[in-house]
């Protein structure tokens, strides 16, 4: 169908999410072939090169492949390196919205989601309920990682620079969502910050219990300042991991149904037990 002319984002843009729409929700499955560029192009009454320009973006994404002389396909492989942003922009279209996180700090979280709450805030975007949770390192409990590079040991300045640094993101995004229903544009929106004792080694988003992405965080040694000091530490690099992106399908004993399904078992199991309110 035609674009929306009120819509202030670029046509390729629209494009692609209107394509990405339809291979995240399976109106093209894993294998399909897309319309050829002059199919689409008349379909939302753009030019050709916008429609390249859109199909650019899902292949730097990694959800379709060009095949010389044969067309553009949905990649048929479910584990992937893919990018957060697009899924969890995707996610607020639905009616109900859950956004489960388990990691280091939320920084990557907090980045992504700003977008589909503003749209929100400006009415583009209307779900009835957002729920949000948030497990983090309890920084008042020593940690294995990060650590001193010389005596490989837990340090207290290094856990408040951390708390700082979830502090910012995390409180960012529950002062966020708690005051879209605060402003009644959703009818219910919660988002709670929970720590555990033990040290993350990855990161796993859960979105709207049918996706889960998953990387581990890579260890890297660098020097930092706090306090007027510089010390050089091990930590944990977040920007560095690559994210494998797992979708729930009809068929529960695919392996991409059971990794979702097993992810949300272990975050409640975590959430439910060790797991305590943050206390800003």
């Amino acid at each position: 169908m035609p674009l929306d002319p009120d819509d202030p984002r670029p046509p390729y843009v629209q494009v692609a999410n209107a394509l990405r729409a339809a291979i995240l929700t399976k109106k093209f499955a894993a294998g399909d072939k897309l319309p050829s560029r002059a199919e689409l192009a008349r379909a939302y009454d753009v030019a050709p090169m916008t429609v390249q320009n859109a199909l650019r973006e899902l292949r730097d994404e990694g959800l379709i492949v060009s095949r010389q002389g044969s067309g553009v396909f949905v990649r048929e492989r479910t584990e992937r390196p893919v990018g957060l942003r697009p899924h969890i922009e995707h996610a607020f279209e639905a009616e109900h919205v859950s956004i489960d996180f388990a990691g280091f700090s939320g920084e990557t979280l907090h980045g992504v989601i700003t977008e589909p709450l503003d749209k929100i805030r400006i009415g583009r975007l209307r779900p009835e309920s957002i729920t949000v949770r948030l497990l983090v390192p309890d920084p008042s409990e020593p940690w294995s990682v990060p650590c001193t590079v010389d005596e490989k040991a837990d340090s207290p300045n290094f856990r408040k620079r951390a708390e700082e640094i979830m502090r910012r993101h995390t409180l960012a995004i529950v002062d966020s969502v708690s005051e879209l229903a605060a402003l009644g544009l959703v009818n219910e929106a919660t988002a709670q910050i929970r720590v555990h004792p033990a040290a993350p080694l990855f990161k796993l988003y859960l979105i709207n219990n049918e996706e889960a992405f998953f990387g581990f965080y890579p260890v890297r040694e660098h020097v930092i300042t706090f306090g007027g000091e510089t010390q050089a530490m091990y930590d944990l690099m977040g920007k560095d991991a690559v994210l494998f992106h797992h979708s729930a399908g009809d068929d529960d004993t695919s392996t991409g149904s059971q990794y979702v399904e097993q992810s949300k078992t272990w975050f409640d199991s975590m959430w439910n037990s060790v797991a305590k309110d943050y206390v800003r």
